[in-house]
């Protein structure tokens, strides 16, 4: 086995100060991932980590892409009988986990999360390309399949099902809106004394710490 003890580097691209951090946490979300969708290093900037809880107690992480954010939420879309799908209906919290190693940047944010509309849903399954909106009908999330094949197959007949008309929304696949009531914005630096700020809801406003790395 490799020896990874010594494995390590020194953080000390940026800093993160309370002077020059934004009041609202979601401003400062939209400034660092300007930063990072603008960064040559970093290939999708809107990739995140998704943790639930499931059934067992055990959390369950996955990488989805974050696909539109404002004021009130994170949304992205997936199957609602998938494995996180079931995990959310039955507990409505979970964890979104941002890293720009590139940029020394990690932000995680604890959030409840509730479907959206499913109008919403609606257009952006249809403004998607026609093969993944195949996809998703094709594909039944999570569960065991006999083979490869068994996907091949039933995608080649949904092409040529809707080789001439609109593939329909399937009603087990829309958005979640993820409602943050925590957020931590983390960078690195140098000696591991890394700048962590933590904003936390409380009622209407944010509270703004600063936490010992």
């Amino acid at each position: 086995m490799e020896n990874l003890h010594d494995k390590r580097k020194v953080y000390e691209k940026s800093q993160l100060i309370e002077s020059e951090i934004k009041q609202n946490p979601i401003e400062q979300f939209r400034d660092w991932f300007l930063d990072a969708s603008t960064s040559p290093g970093v290939s999708e900037a809107n990739a995140m980590a998704v943790s639930t809880l499931e059934e067992d107690g055990c959390p369950r992480s996955r990488m989805v892409l974050l696909k539109e954010y404002t004021y009130e939420g994170f949304i992205f879309y997936t199957n609602y009988d998938s494995r996180k799908g079931k995990a959310i209906e039955k507990n409505h919290k979970a964890c979104l986990h941002f890293f720009w190693p590139n940029l020394e940047r990690q932000i995680i944010i604890k959030a409840d999360l509730e479907k959206i509309a499913e109008n919403l849903s609606d257009g952006y399954f249809h403004s998607r390309p026609k093969g993944s909106q195949l996809g998703a009908a094709v594909s039944p999330q999570s569960q065991v399949i006999p083979n490869k094949e068994f996907l091949e197959e039933r995608l080649k007949e949904l092409e040529k099902e809707y080789e001439s008309s609109e593939v329909p929304r399937p009603a087990n696949w829309g958005g979640y809106i993820a409602k943050p009531y925590e957020i931590e914005f983390w960078q690195g630096r140098p000696n591991r004394l890394h700048d962590r700020i933590i904003y936390q809801l409380e009622g209407l406003d944010w509270k703004i710490s600063r936490l010992a790395p």
